[in-house]
């Protein structure tokens, strides 16, 4: 099999998933799409589906804004820049800090709104705090990123917002309250921005995937693997996966490859719709 390459030229042999599907390696995309000169920034930018979208913006070219609370893995992942056309620029922050969130998205070019949190929990059980600090995160910061990013983006007519939504923005499941919630909120937030950013050559667009292969969902397979005695297939199979059509998880880079296609030329016509890489979970 040859070899993906980048728009560029880099040469990258990728990886290939548990069921045999070929992925690229991180930096390398097969989608063509030339960002030299753009300015992204990337929420959540530390691990899993950010770190993959902030790797695939600066191979096609743009500078990225790669924001995070967690300075380690800001730190890995500048070590990942050599190489790529365009530049990584890692930049901690707390999106809880909803002022300096909105600060950090002028001048950008392209939004990705990615980061988020989970904890699983009956509703009477969910405590409240947390509930409100998940809205704060997946919800009120991608509020208050659009609304520092576009000035810039209408002034120059141009601008792409990506929303890393879930399936739960589209189907709830039960003990999600807090994450169902924000991504339902998120779904109408991405529209409201593409029925006024475009007359201003903006779009948003939100992205559905099902279950991705990040740390957090590796946790908790084995997490429920040694609580039910379940091996780690099962609980893939019987829990995770169960309405899902294809039984895997969807890796990083192809939403990652999903998100950089929704800022290519070909993609100025998706606004204000859902992009569902779910498996299949939605056909039901």
């Amino acid at each position: 099999m040859t070899a993906p390459t980048t728009p560029h030229g880099i040469t990258s042999h990728g990886t290939t998933t548990p069921s045999g599907t070929a992925v690229p390696a991180p930096g390398a995309s097969p989608v063509s799409v030339d960002l030299s000169g753009r300015t992204a920034l990337v929420t959540g930018a530390a691990s899993g589906i950010g770190r993959a979208c902030a790797l695939r913006l600066a191979a096609a070219g743009a500078e990225v804004r790669a924001v995070d609370r967690d300075a380690e893995g800001l730190a890995a992942l500048a070590g990942l820049g050599d190489g790529l056309v365009g530049a990584l620029q890692p930049q901690l922050l707390d999106l809880t800090d909803l002022d300096a969130a909105e600060a950090a998205a002028a001048g950008t070019d392209i939004l990705v709104n990615n980061a988020g949190l989970q904890l699983v929990r009956p509703i009477e059980d969910f405590p409240p705090d947390v509930f409100h600090t998940v809205l704060t995160v997946m919800l009120e910061a991608p509020f208050r990123l659009i609304r520092g990013a576009l000035p810039h983006m209408y002034a120059q007519g141009w601008g792409r917002i990506v929303n890393i939504s879930s399936v739960h923005g589209l189907r709830a499941s039960a003990y999600k309250s807090a994450y169902v919630a924000a991504k339902h909120g998120l779904e109408g937030l991405s529209k409201t921005a593409a029925l006024e950013g475009a007359p201003h050559g903006v779009t948003s667009v939100c992205v559905n995937p099902g279950y991705v292969r990040t740390p957090l969902v590796e946790k908790q397979i084995a997490d429920q693997a040694a609580a039910h005695a379940l091996p780690e297939e099962r609980v893939l199979s019987d829990v995770l996966l169960k309405d899902s059509a294809i039984k895997r998880l969807v890796e990083p880079e192809e939403v990652a490859d999903a998100a950089l296609y929704l800022c290519s030329p070909q993609a100025s016509f998706i606004t204000g719709t859902s992009l569902a890489l779910d498996g299949g979970w939605t056909a039901h």
